[in-house]
């Protein structure tokens, strides 16, 4: 994946969530240029100084954007001091979202508008403003996913649909920038040790069972972490796939392939 050396990344959720900052180090380390958006300034700095530290010798500074991408505002502003700073832009990584518990009977309005606002509509216009980019590096895009959106999970729903959605996004995108040069895919991760659990209260004991619980949902025996889907997030950005697009890797350690009975 040599070939991401000097390639110009965007990636959200660098701030909070380990797959945002273990995929911003995993470019980092692969040589690539690096813009990183989120909404906790402390986390950003930490995450653009490890990349610093991690990358070639006389590589650029990650450039950071403090920015809530719910505000429209604020997703224009990324890209265009993004593009300014570096001229132009190789991948988009579309990592940036919202877990919560709640089904039917126990969700609300405010909770299913608050996960499609982050989860889906955020992406959309981040993509919009990115693509004509993008046809002009023939670059690519790779979005974060679930397993849960292509398995129906219990107690979950507006998130389990969020996914699914970015799942479609995905594949509409990719057959429709196909002959434009700009490939479009996903990862779909399974059960993944990262804070995006203790922000939707699940913490405690709770957090313990539910690992335990997916722990042994898991063919390949264990949960995952982030370093996996970083891994299979730069090898989607890479030429290492260059006839892959509008594929969903699951990154689960086979979860989706479980037949339950």
């Amino acid at each position: 994946m040599s070939d991401l050396i000097g390639k110009v990344t965007l990636i959200t959720g660098a701030s909070s969530g380990s797959i945002g900052a273990a995929t911003a180090i995993a470019f980092a380390r692969l040589g690539a240029k690096l813009s990183l958006t989120g909404r906790n300034e402390a986390n950003l700095k930490r995450v653009s100084e490890e990349c610093a530290r991690v990358g070639p010798a006389g590589a650029e500074q990650p450039l950071t954007v403090l920015a809530d991408l719910c505000s429209e505002a604020d997703v224009i502003r990324l890209v265009d001091t993004t593009t300014k700073k570096f001229g132009r832009l190789d991948v988009l990584v579309n990592n940036a979202g919202i877990f919560e518990v709640g089904s039917i009977e126990t969700s609300s309005l405010e909770q299913y508008d608050r996960i499609m606002n982050v989860n889906v509509r955020s992406v959309y216009h981040l993509t919009m403003l990115c693509v004509p980019h993008l046809i002009e590096s023939r670059g690519n895009i790779v979005n974060v996913s679930s397993a849960f959106g292509t398995r129906s999970p219990v107690g979950v729903l507006s998130y389990a649909m969020s996914k699914s959605a970015i799942n479609q996004m995905t594949g509409c995108v990719a057959l429709e920038l196909a002959s434009k040069g700009v490939r479009v895919n996903s990862v779909n991760p399974g059960v993944t040790a990262t804070d995006i659990h203790q922000r939707a209260g699940i913490t405690g004991d709770d957090y313990v069972k539910m690992f335990e619980h997916y722990r042994e949902g898991h063919p390949l025996g264990r949960t995952g972490d982030a370093e996996d889907t970083a891994q299979a997030i730069a090898f989607l950005a890479s030429s290492s796939s260059s006839f892959i697009t509008g594929e969903h890797l699951h990154v689960d350690g086979g979860y989706h392939a479980v037949c339950m009975r």
